[in-house]
């Protein structure tokens, strides 16, 4: 059994998310009574947006190198970080690391491509809906993304940062998010939607309208844990 690594902190209700998610699911695969070994340096969400709102991303990168280095450090025999938009600079990240790293997005688009989903909407932070790093893997298996249209954008954005990332869950709030979905099946005929930050399993918690809520959350936690017992 491999040492996992965590990254968290971006935000601390989804850190407490994949450690309940971690610990539940290795349980049901090794039986009660054990539990996985797990290395958590948790990292300040301000200092990583501050980065990406200034689109400052070898700063980004070597703070996100620090934490990878830590959990090296403190005995990790790999890693993963807890959030969607940090993935910006994954792929710098992962050239770097001195440890095996898990992407989110990579798991995610398999998980799409098992599915057999073609054509999928993503909602995220603003960084994550207006940069190219989900459509240019998912690209890799033809699978298209749609986005939110601006407006929609800017409200996702401001709930995720006033609200959600704040452990505030509205029910209004939470109807308003299952409305973009709804119009994106209407419009763009979306067959699934990506619920790219990972904050946001904590307010759409279940599939709706027919189609697959792919909580991003779940799926890495799968493939950390796959990883973590692999011989």
């Amino acid at each position: 059994m491999k040492k996992i690594g965590m990254i968290g902190g971006f935000g601390p209700e989804s850190s407490l998310d994949y450690y309940r998610l971690l610990t539940h699911q290795y349980r049901q695969l090794r039986g009660e009574g054990s539990l996985p070994d797990i290395i958590i340096y948790s990292m300040d969400i301000y200092a990583m947006l501050n980065l990406v709102q200034e689109k400052r991303w070898d700063d980004l990168t070597e703070y996100l190198l620090k934490g990878i280095n830590a959990l090296k450090a403190a005995g990790a025999d790999f890693g993963f970080i807890s959030a969607n938009t940090p993935h910006i600079v994954f792929n710098r990240l992962k050239e770097l690391s001195s440890i095996p790293l898990i992407s989110i997005v990579e798991e995610t688009s398999k998980k799409t491509k098992t599915m057999g989903l073609k054509k999928v909407g993503l909602l995220g932070t603003g960084f994550t809906m207006n940069s190219t790093f989900y459509q240019e893997e998912f690209a890799k298996d033809e699978i298209s993304i749609v986005l939110p249209n601006e407006q929609e954008k800017h409200y996702i954005q401001e709930k995720l940062m006033t609200e959600i990332e704040l452990g505030v869950f509205h029910e209004v709030t939470r109807q308003a998010l299952l409305k973009i979905v709804k119009r994106m099946i209407d419009q763009d005929s979306i067959q699934g939607v990506i619920l790219g930050c990972t904050e946001l399993p904590l307010i759409l918690t279940k599939d709706e309208f027919g189609i697959p809520f792919l909580n991003t959350t779940q799926i890495h936690v799968e493939s950390v844990l796959n990883y973590c017992l692999e011989s």
